[in-house]
């Protein structure tokens, strides 16, 4: 039987051990933990969700929410088990963390294809089909290894983790459910500012204490996920046009639109647990809840996890990676998730399941399976893989898609028809490729 080795059960792994496992190939996955861990994994499962718990978008007219679609198309587990963990989120889809991993975890395990070693594995092998998915927090020593294989330094920036908070904390008499431009079924958790709650607020993040940065990285903000105190440094009005947006959000006490507004977004499938959207951050713990108390209906939350700041690390793809995710220089080795640079869950499955896929083609002879960019996973691998002056990690979007031949003015109806047409150039691809047989 083939064998492939597969680095890493993030996101990216798990789907590409599955796309494996499930047509016959035999995979040796490898996953450090719960043997050592990262500064931010804490849970022993697969697939863990260290940032956000929603996948983003989950409607056709948003890239993200193609993706997702392509990703069912191509049965992908993970999507699988998304759909079936979701809690609400209005049009995003978002899932019980714990569930989803505990879930992915447990269906890798009953494959028999799928051999599981817990072990750090240092040196990637050189001779033989490799997916390398170790992710943005790849290990000490595998990253050393990439870094003599690839024969170039990475590029470095951070990644910020938003504050999750119980549910029963929250003083319900200052907030209210809703969702923006009352779209989903109200299922945001909203706490309104008025000028001077927002300006105490505001002084008062800008003059937190943040958790020093170790002097030998360089500090690259990804636009993404960046500190909220970033955002307010770069101006008084910011945070406005951020996470603090109040547009959309009409009060029902005083059935006006409130100066800013703080949204909480429910984290597990019961409901008790809540996280702060958008408030990813690199205050100090005690920082943290000094500051975010002043959040009215947070006075007394109780936090049970704070925000913290990591690295995130990927390589430069667009000089490294063919078209089919396998380096140019070895393409038995393939690479797939967010050490890519492609950014967010749903880059990382679609890595994941597209390197796989490529992986038993090439094993069994056949043609590549490469798309275009009218579909939204060919997009970002374009993206990913063709020369680029200034590389910077990208998550699904229209911006980098094929544009429609004709001219549509409502961008709503636009972006629609690039998704239509797009999926149906995606069905026809998979159909004439016998992908799913």
């Amino acid at each position: 039987m083939k064998k492939v080795t597969v680095i890493g059960a993030g996101l990216a792994g798990s789907e590409a051990a599955y796309q494996l496992a499930k047509r016959g190939i035999q995979v040796k996955l490898y996953e450090m933990k719960p043997k050592k861990y990262t500064e931010v994994h804490q849970n022993e499962n697969f697939a863990e969700l260290v940032c956000s718990n929603s996948f983003g978008a989950d409607r056709l007219g948003n890239a993200s929410g193609m993706m997702k679609e392509e990703m069912r198309r191509l049965d992908s587990l993970l999507m699988k088990i998304a759909d079936e963990t979701k809690v609400p989120a209005g049009q995003a889809l978002a899932v019980d963390r714990e569930s989803f991993a505990k879930k992915v975890t447990e269906e890798l395990q009953k494959m028999e294809n799928v051999e599981i070693i817990n072990e750090e594995l240092k040196k990637i092998p050189r001779d033989e089909y490799v997916i390398v998915a170790t992710g943005p927090l790849s290990s000490d020593s595998i990253s050393e290894d990439i870094k003599e294989l690839l024969g170039e330094n990475y590029l470095y920036f951070y990644d910020a983790v938003a504050p999750i908070l119980t549910f029963e904390s929250i003083d319900k008499d200052k907030v209210y459910f809703a969702s923006r431009y009352d779209k989903g079924e109200g299922e945001y958790i909203n706490c309104p500012m008025n000028k001077e709650q927002y300006d105490n607020f505001y002084n008062e993040l800008l003059n937190a204490e943040s958790i020093p940065l170790k002097k030998f990285e360089q500090e690259k903000l990804f636009e993404a996920c960046m500190p909220v105190e970033k955002i307010a440094g770069r101006g008084e009005k910011t945070l406005l046009f951020g996470p603090l947006k109040p547009k959309g959000l009409v009060n029902p006490r005083t059935e006006e639109e409130d100066y800013a507004v703080i949204q909480l977004r429910q984290d597990d499938t019961a409901g008790s647990l809540y996280n702060m959207v958008g408030f990813q951050t690199n205050l100090k713990w005690g920082e943290q809840k000094r500051v975010f108390s002043m959040i009215p209906g947070l006075e007394n939350a109780e936090f049970v996890r704070y925000g913290v700041m990591h690295r995130n690390t990927f390589i430069n793809s667009t000089k490294l990676l063919n078209k089919d995710l396998s380096l140019k220089m070895n393409n038995k080795i393939h690479f797939a998730g967010q050490i890519t640079g492609s950014e967010g869950y749903m880059c990382a499955i679609a890595t994941g399941c597209m390197a796989a896929i490529n992986v038993y083609n090439k094993i069994n002879g056949l043609e590549e399976f490469v798309l275009d960019s009218r579909s939204s996973t060919g997009a970002i691998i374009n993206y990913i893989t063709e020369p680029r002056k200034k590389f910077q990690p990208m998550g699904p979007n229209f911006g980098i898609m094929d544009k429609l031949d004709e001219r549509v003015r409502d961008k709503r109806e636009r972006y629609e028809r690039i998704a239509k047409k797009g999926l149906e150039y995606f069905d026809e691809k998979i159909k004439e490729m016998e992908i799913n047989k």
